[in-house]
């Protein structure tokens, strides 16, 4: 009994820091999404303000662009797209990672 709680504990130690991780990472990328886009996108993701709406922003949660690949995604958040200004200089690659496990999680 002894030998498989030794056996055991590693794994569950494991598993706390990949836990933890996780978290940080979803933290991590709504600190992010608050800090650049909401203004234009919500809080929810919608684009329905008063700016996303001048400027036709996309609704995050929608299935066009929750079907589009994370390549596209970092493509367009780091260089920007059509009216959507480059975060690239803003957004360190880690935070753009983050920003897009968080924006996976917006959807409808």
């Amino acid at each position: 009994m002894r030998a498989l709680i030794l056996r055991l504990i590693p794994t569950g130690v494991i598993c706390l820091l990949v836990l933890a991780a996780s978290a940080q990472a979803q933290s991590d990328g709504a600190k992010v999404f608050k800090a650049n886009c909401v203004l234009c996108h919500g809080a929810d993701g919608s684009g329905n303000t008063t700016a996303g709406k001048a400027l036709q922003a996309k609704d995050l949660r929608s299935e066009e662009v929750q079907k589009q690949s994370d390549a596209t995604l970092v493509d367009a958040i780091t260089n920007g797209k059509g009216k959507m200004p480059a975060f690239g200089d803003r957004i360190s690659p880690d935070d753009v990672k983050s920003l897009i496990v968080y924006i996976r999680g917006l959807k409808k």
